[in-house]
């Protein structure tokens, strides 16, 4: 993988089509709260006249607070989708791009693929994850209901009730590290006393 400062993403991206990787593959973006403060915008091309060459992958870092970059769809025009989904589901921004809605209603979650935001409706219904039949919060106290001793698992993208939910209104905004240590799935549900 190919680190690109995001001053020169444009120009370093026309540059890899000159020298051959004239095939685009996909564009994709990744969070990397806990690591850093910033979003990774990972740009996959390919040689279609060294069919054994490897896949290059380009790679640039822009900081949360800020998610800015250059649209690449002049170059490649297939970019230009995933762009768009990017930008609705992480907030990048692609300057030149094109800004209208792809997947999601305008009313929606302004970036839901950040692992910061709060996946409400996986907090409001059981979960389907659940691993025998009855085993969800629905069905306690009914015949189906999962034996109280059984430990419960707590679905991924919801976050411990420590950072989300029964916080103090009162306390400083949790820590980016905190959130994505939260909302790793598979933890104990810890029961109310």
């Amino acid at each position: 993988m190919r680190e690109v400062p995001a001053d020169t993403w444009h120009d370093a991206v026309v540059a890899v089509r000159a020298d051959g990787y004239d095939w685009f593959d996909w564009l994709g973006c990744t969070d990397e709260i806990g690591v850093s403060d910033e979003l990774r915008v990972v740009l996959s091309l390919r040689r279609l006249d060294e069919p054994g060459a490897p896949e290059l992958l380009l790679a640039c870092r822009v900081p949360r607070s800020a998610a800015r970059l250059a649209s690449v769809r002049d170059v490649f025009a297939g970019a230009a989708w995933h762009e768009r989904e990017a930008a609705e589901e992480f907030g990048v921004e692609f300057v030149g791009g094109d800004r209208r809605r792809l997947l999601l209603d305008v009313g929606s979650a302004p970036a839901p693929l950040r692992k910061d935001e709060v996946l409400a409706a996986r907090t409001a219904e059981p979960w389907p994850g659940a691993k025998e039949p009855g085993e969800s919060d629905a069905g306690a106290g009914t015949a189906g209901a999962a034996s109280p001793s059984r430990r419960r698992m707590v679905p991924p993208g919801v976050p411990a009730p420590e950072v989300w939910g029964d916080r103090d209104p009162q306390a400083p905004a949790p820590d980016p590290a905190e959130v994505a240590a939260a909302v790793t799935g598979g933890r104990v549900r810890r029961r109310a006393r």
